[in-house]
């Protein structure tokens, strides 16, 4: 195959690999899911923006000198989904916490990372609560928050047994508590700070 430069040139219903998704150079960020393209919504607004920056601010804070390593999109998450071709799911998550580094290479991380953020947002929340929760599940990702802008409301799932179980919502006025990181603690306030 070779590069290709405009979106259009694409057929969203062929499935591709990560070989082809290389070769993509195009203004429009895409995720690949299961070998079938999924457009991303555009650039993140203001809100998001300022979400993931506050998380960052805090993820930063506990992870200092520490094995773990902070990414944030857009970086290429090469998911191992079982009941699929090797090589045909690219994610971008928000944010994501890698523990183990052999996971990373120059193109970005290639297995399930130990944590990950999806801040939702109108145009994607069916696909960061559906589609995005059975492929973290799937893949092995020990823990998921997905972030709810309006109702200022963090959803934290942990994978016990293969299967996510999610706490108790956490709403402003309470703390966060990680149950893969059990000494992180995050003021749910400090998420949604001058939203």
């Amino acid at each position: 195959m070779q590069i290709v430069t405009q979106f259009s040139d694409l057929d969203v219903n062929k499935e591709y690999t990560y070989s082809d998704y290389l070769l993509w150079q195009f203004t429009e960020r895409v995720e690949l899911i299961k070998g079938f393209i999924k457009k991303m919504s555009p650039a993140p607004s203001r809100l998001h923006q300022t979400i993931a920056k506050n998380i960052t601010f805090k993820f930063l804070q506990y992870f200092e000198n520490k094995t773990c390593n902070l990414f944030f999109a857009p970086f290429d998450v090469r998911l191992p989904v079982k009941n699929s071709k090797n090589n045909t799911t690219v994610v971008q998550p928000d944010l994501c916490i890698i523990c183990d580094e052999t996971k990373l290479d120059d193109k970005g991380c290639n297995g399930a990372p130990d944590l990950i953020v999806e801040i939702l947002s109108p145009n994607n929340s069916k696909h960061d609560v559906d589609t995005k929760f059975k492929l973290y599940q799937e893949s092995g990702v020990k823990e998921y928050w997905m972030v709810e802008p309006t109702e200022k409301i963090v959803l934290v799932y942990t994978l016990q047994n293969n299967k996510y179980i999610g706490l108790k919502p956490f709403t402003v006025g309470e703390v966060i508590e990680s149950p893969l990181f059990l000494d992180m603690k995050i003021a749910v306030a400090d998420v949604f700070d001058r939203i």
